[in-house]
């Protein structure tokens, strides 16, 4: 069995070790969706990583989720992004852009817009349109606007305007956010996609979007630059699957032949739903071990068992926050230190930059 601390060829990447680290919102960039100097120095901590995902980078302006989020869609942000990717790159690392979509889990407070959506249904819950750290900004979730068949197509031009950004600003990949209740989710969805035309009804009607997505990106950028990820039988933001096995099992044997960097989970459904999904996947698995059920920080010895159970590389989400060594945390068994609640989702350097490595 291979060890966490063993290197991984990924694609074209030569990785030190097989430990991700997971994507994570946290809400430091500007107002205008640029990356600062403490974003790269926050990535660039943690570069010891085999590979770094980076927080959900907004395509476009509509498809923003939150406030102070970072995007990809304008020439300021792109070069903003590049001290970032030159930050992990001097410091021996690899980063992928994770291009989230938002669709219908945003605000107009937020874009100026009314979110888009597969089906003019509501998240049902309220949704952050201010500050995460002010108590007012939870706003009810608006009904969002049901895109038309045409409109489809541009929503998948935006994840491909936004890979050429990525490459542009020295990202070495992206990873489509196809997880946690957003918009190639809401597509792939029981009850947030009601549509009647060739992206609904059916399995095969229900996973065309991801499946487009996926491969007009890879025309762009080229299959070992581009991973999805995917949370089966997530209900995060109001998202129902009923038939989870059968929709994730025809979603990997779709996209197999894409020949992607990766494909990336979350451990949201039964275990042998994702060992499924590993036996008809090609490539690179990863698998992130923790989720909203278990809300508990994964460590080594459910990376270990992930990769006795056959993924090639294990996510780590929380445990990054206040760890930026995991790497060597996890090599020497020292302990793991937790991080501040309060300073997650806002607020400047202090919970963000401020955790040091362990002194020997």
């Amino acid at each position: 069995m291979p060890s966490l601390f063993d290197p991984f060829r990924l694609g074209d990447l030569s990785l030190s070790n097989r430990v991700v680290m997971a994507p994570m919102t946290r809400s430091r960039a500007t107002a205008d969706g640029l990356a600062t100097e403490s974003v790269a120095a926050y990535y660039a901590q943690r570069a010891t990583a085999g590979l770094l995902i980076s927080e959900g980078i907004q395509p476009s302006a509509a498809s923003q989720s939150t406030i102070n989020t970072p995007g990809l869609h304008t020439p300021e942000q792109v070069a903003a992004w590049k001290q970032v990717t030159d930050a992990v790159h001097t410091n021996g690392g690899h980063i992928f852009a994770q291009l989230m979509h938002s669709g219908r889990v945003s605000h107009p407070d937020v874009t100026g817009t009314v979110p888009v959506a597969p089906s003019a249904v509501g998240v049902g819950a309220p949704i952050f349109a201010a500050d995460f750290g002010d108590p007012t900004g939870m706003q009810p979730a608006p009904i969002p606007r049901e895109l038309t068949t045409t409109e489809v197509a541009d929503e998948i031009g935006v994840f491909v305007d936004a890979a050429r950004n990525a490459v542009e600003a020295g990202f070495d990949g992206v990873e489509l956010h196809g997880a946690n209740g957003y918009l190639i989710h809401q597509f792939l969805s029981s009850n947030a996609n009601q549509r009647t035309d060739a992206y609904g009804g059916s399995l095969n009607g229900r996973i065309r979007f991801a499946v487009e997505a996926a491969e007009a990106t890879t025309q762009a950028i080229g299959a070992d630059k581009v991973g999805i990820r995917l949370s089966p039988g997530s209900q995060l933001w109001g998202i129902e699957e009923h038939d989870v096995p059968e929709l994730y099992a025809a979603l990997a044997s779709a996209l197999a032949p894409l020949d992607l960097a990766y494909l990336h989970t979350v451990a949201t459904a039964e275990e042998d739903v994702l060992l499924n999904m590993r036996k008809l996947w090609p490539g690179a698995f990863i698998v992130n071990p923790s989720t909203v059920i278990n809300p508990q920080p994964s460590g080594k010895a459910e990376g270990e068992h992930w990769l006795a159970q056959g993924a090639d590389l294990v996510s780590f989400g929380r445990n990054y926050l206040a760890n930026p060594d995991l790497v060597e945390r996890f090599r020497t068994g020292a302990p793991l230190a937790e991080a501040d609640t309060a300073t997650i989702y806002h607020g400047g350097d202090q919970g963000y930059i401020t955790y040091p490595n362990r002194q020997h």
